[in-house]
This record gives C-alpha cells, structure tokens and sequence, in this order.
C-alpha cells in the first residue's frame, strides 16, 4: 500500500463532523411515537409467549409492519449513509428485563444476524462496571468503569440500549474513520500510510483454537474503492507483550498518536449521554466509537447498565481478506462474533456480579515497547 494509490479526499455522509452533525440532530435522532411504542411492545409480548431463549429470536418471531420500515431506512443508513442512529423513548422503566431484552434483540433480528460476543457465546451483552482491572491485559474494557478509548468492535454493527446511566459521566463518543483519514491524509500522509500496515491487536485472552493470541489487521484498510476501520489502542498497545508480534516503529506509535488526537478532537467527534431507553445503533466499519470515564451509584442496583448487540447485515460491503483472522467468515450477512472451541450461543439477561475468570495466556511475551495510554481528560456532554 502506498499513497499514491490512496484517495486524496474521502466524500460521502460518513465523513461527517461533529460539530456540524451536534447542529443538526435531525440526521441522527429519532423519538419513537406511542403508535411505535404500542407496536414494540405487541411484537415482544408474541415472542414471549412462544417460550424460547431471547438469543433465537428470528425476524419473523418479532412481527412488525410500520417500524419495520424504519428499521429497513435504518440499515441503508448505517451501510451507506452517516453510520449511526439513536432511536429515543422506549419506556424501560415499565418493562421487566425480559420485555426490554425482547424488544432490543427484536429490533436487531430485523436489522440483522446476531454475533457472539465473547468466548462464552452471548449474543446479548451487558456493559456494566463488574470491578474488572483496565490495567490487565485480559480485561474487556467495558466490564470497568474506565475511559474506554475511540475503537470498532467485531461486527457490522454494535447497537446499545441504555437501561440505566451511572451518578456522572459515561458520555458516549462517535467519530467518522473516513473524516480522520481525510485530516491525515491532508496533514501527514507520511503517517497515515502506517496505519495500513499488519499492527498486532490482542485478543485479550479469547484465542480462537488454532490461532495466535493477536490479530494482525491494520486499522485501516482499502478494499473495492472503501476504507475500513479496525481500530482498539490499548489492544495495540498490549500487544506489543508478545515476542513475535508486529513491532511499532517510532514512525507506527506517532501515527496512532495522531490518529488518537483527531479523534479526541471536539470538533471531530459528537458527544451524547445515552438516557434510559435510548437506543444507539453504530456502523463499525466507518464509525469508531468510546465512553468516557464514570462513576457508579453505591447501590447496585442503580448503577450504569447498558445492554448490546453485535449483527452482521446482509448486503454489506465486502471486506479484506486479513478480516478473517476476528470475524471467521467473511460472509456477508453471517460474519462477526467471537467464535472459540467452547462457545455456545445464548442470551444471558442477568449482568454478571465480577469480572469473568479467564484461561492464562499462553505466548512468549516481551516487554511493552511504550508505557500505557494515560488517562484523557474528561470529555464534557453536549447534550
């Protein structure tokens, strides 16, 4: 890869800013109506009565007729418009966690195929602080209460449905990867052209079998005339522990520092806080997403809880080859997930209470090549 054979200029909805975008709401908020609501609401009683595991509910256990043509707007948007929505006002405090779990994964069955999410195959996942370390390089990060960090997950598509927000903070983050490119390729192509180089991203202890214990997908790639981002620093980071990983040269760390930067950037990215009942479904292939950092109630059963879904959509783009290496197939339609010898698909509708053991690691490590990320300032709500 070289620059000549990069775009001088990425144009489109996806290459967004957010200052533009924190003007004009229209594009990407949308308060669901009673006669929406009512719709919701019959199509999860149906599937309740059926009996079966959340994690199997299908499109057609979910029947919809006006919002599912909301939700087909919708996909067009993430694949081929500005890459995310926030859907506003379902009423979860009326609902048990059964109800919301079925409206949720409903509304994802029409979006899309449902993806594991880690190793022990949830297909709905909770973010919720459960006391894990951010500093340990088998932690998931969102099961702390730590910034997170502006990153892509394994899947088309994450969607986050906020049951409850934390005392302060949490604020979510998004920022256009082709609006980033554009910065960089403008301002220093010398560094953008590192980031298409095969840099190590730890799997953070969840190895498929057979397979290393990182990934070498470069954070961006150029494939049939589209830029696809694949994006986790402090994985890249920790990844650097291991003997024969990918090495960061000087020249590699200052690209992902600026990368970094422009996405922290307050003028680049939007800044929401995700209420209760609000839903945010985000396309990772051109969005990179974060949480600012937050402080818990002292009750639990008050504090931050969020669910999440991963999906893989039909008529998506297709994507490089290296991809394989996280999402197993590459199929459109059926990729994404975390796929190892043990999983098993289900819908867990209870947050777990600590941080799940984890299989020790098994690689020839070596010393970090930097110190880790310090932590940013915080980022305030604009909302």
């Amino acid at each position: 890869m070289n620059n000549c054979s990069l775009p001088e200029h990425i144009n489109g909805p996806a290459a967004w800013i957010g200052a533009q975008m924190l003007a004009d709401s229209r594009q990407w908020l949308l308060t669901l109506t009673n006669r929406d609501i009512t719709e919701l609401e019959a199509a999860a009683t149906h599937f309740l009565s059926l009996g079966r595991d959340v994690g199997e509910i299908t499109r057609a256990d979910f029947p919809l007729n006006h919002f599912a043509q909301h939700l087909q707007t919708l996909k067009k948007k993430l694949i081929h418009g500005i890459g995310f929505e926030l859907i506003r006002g379902l009423p979860v405090e009326r609902y048990s966690l059964e109800m919301t779990a079925a409206i949720f994964c409903g509304l994802g069955a029409h979006l899309g195929l449902a993806r594991s999410q880690n190793a022990a195959g949830h297909v709905l996942g909770h973010v919720c602080n459960v006391g894990a370390d951010p500093e340990d390089p088998t932690s998931r990060i969102y099961q702390t209460n730590a910034r997170q960090s502006f990153h892509t997950d394994s899947a088309d598509v994450v969607g986050l449905l906020c049951l409850r927000e934390g005392m302060q903070g949490g604020d979510s983050l998004l920022v256009s990867a082709e609006s980033i490119y554009n910065r960089m390729r403008s301002e220093r192509p010398d560094l953008l052209i590192r980031l298409f180089d095969p840099i190590a991203t730890d799997r953070r202890g969840e190895i498929p079998e057979g397979m290393a214990p990182f990934m070498t997908i470069p954070p961006l790639t150029w494939h049939k005339g589209k830029l696809t981002v694949f994006y986790q620093r402090q994985y890249i980071d920790s990844a650097q522990r291991f003997a024969d990983a990918f090495v960061l040269s000087p020249e590699h760390v200052d690209a992902l520092d600026l990368f970094d930067s422009l996405a922290n950037d307050a003028d680049l990215h939007l800044s929401m806080r995700l209420q209760p009942g609000d839903m945010q479904f985000v396309y990772n292939h051109s969005q990179l997403h974060d949480r600012t950092a937050f402080t818990d109630w002292p009750d639990p059963e008050k504090r931050r809880h969020l669910l999440r879904l991963w999906s893989s959509i039909d008529g998506d783009r297709e994507l490089p080859s290296c991809f394989a290496q996280r999402y197993g197939s590459l199929e459109v339609g059926h990729r994404g997930g975390i796929i190892t010898s043990a999983t098993r698909l289900h819908a867990p509708l209870r947050a777990p209470l600590h941080a799940p053991l984890r299989a020790p690691l098994r690689a020839p490590l070596r010393a970090p090549l930097r110190a880790p990320l310090k932590p940013r300032s915080p980022v305030h709500n604009t909302e």
